[in-house]
């Protein structure tokens, strides 16, 4: 069984930058023939030589298992569970297992939007596969998209962008958080430190001391830190300081000078500079707009 969708994109929508060709759903049960039949031109192919398009798609396995292969990655095995990235310009070829089949989702997309999360190396063509598991989440989210797509109202393609947005955003986020949270012990104590940093933002401690709390080395917790977050600790501790420098300069009459002090900056003056680099902004500038 296969059910699919074909949109068309607007010189308006083209602006949005990131607009939805095609979204669907295919059951392929063991032994039957593949690909199925009623693709558009240039989506069908023959599984044996591939093909290369000129949009990325993302696929979900939800059931079954199968293969997969690419200019950049040699013939891998798509387990239950999997999503995986097709890219434009980039040779491919996928079937699913002839003695088991699959049940999969698909959409597929153009626009900067990616483009410039595949330049920035957020999504390569090196590591297409995501082994995120089997998520309710995901599977409303496709059947979300197919609805959308099906109706074709106003502005569908800006909906059906955040969809696409959203699904990119829960693959690359429940594979970093599953291969994490592998071990059990560095999760815990991230999320330690984390609350530990936001408990003392108001207070001398220092990261060091945090570290030491919590029975690991500077390096190897700052390491451990970054790896989880994106962000060493100080930078997380100083960020957090200067949300909290905004909040204060909103709601209360304490001066520049009282707040750089509150919040343990080394002096005024370089809380007046971290401040700026940070919003754009002077922290009495910051006020005065508020």
């Amino acid at each position: 069984m296969q059910k699919s969708k074909y949109l068309v994109a607007n010189e308006n929508d083209l602006r949005w930058g990131l607009t939805i060709s095609t979204v669907g759903y295919e059951e392929i049960g063991p032994g039957d023939p593949y690909p199925t039949k009623g693709h558009a031109d240039g989506y069908y192919f023959d599984v044996e030589k591939g093909r290369t398009l000129n949009e990325y798609q993302l696929l979900y396995v939800m059931e079954g298992e199968g293969t997969f292969c690419s200019s950049h990655l040699n013939t891998t095995k798509i387990r239950e569970g999997d999503l995986f990235l097709l890219f434009p310009g980039e040779w491919h070829t996928y079937s699913p297992c002839r003695e088991v089949g699959w049940k999969s989702y698909w959409i597929g997309f153009s626009g900067r939007n990616m483009d410039d999360r595949v330049e920035a190396g957020f999504l390569s063509r090196e590591k297409p596969i995501y082994h995120v598991g089997f998520s309710s989440e995901i599977v409303r989210l496709y059947k979300s998209a197919y609805d959308a797509a099906k109706k074709e109202e106003a502005h569908a393609q800006q909906l059906l962008a955040g969809i696409v947005n959203h699904l990119i955003g829960m693959m690359y986020a429940l594979e970093r958080n599953i291969v994490l949270g592998k071990n059990s012990n560095h999760v815990n104590m991230i999320n330690r430190a984390r609350l530990r940093i936001r408990e003392a933002l108001e207070s001398s401690l220092t990261i060091q001391q945090i570290a030491e709390e919590l029975g690991c080395s500077y390096s190897n917790f700052r390491k451990l830190f970054k790896e989880y977050t994106g962000l060493s600790p100080a930078t997380y501790q100083q960020d957090l300081k200067l949300q909290r420098a905004k909040e204060l300069l909103s709601t209360t009459n304490l001066s520049v000078k009282e707040i750089a002090y509150r919040l343990n900056f080394d002096s005024p003056d370089y809380f007046s500079a971290k401040f700026k680099i940070k919003t754009g902004r002077k922290p009495s500038d910051f006020r005065q707009k508020e």
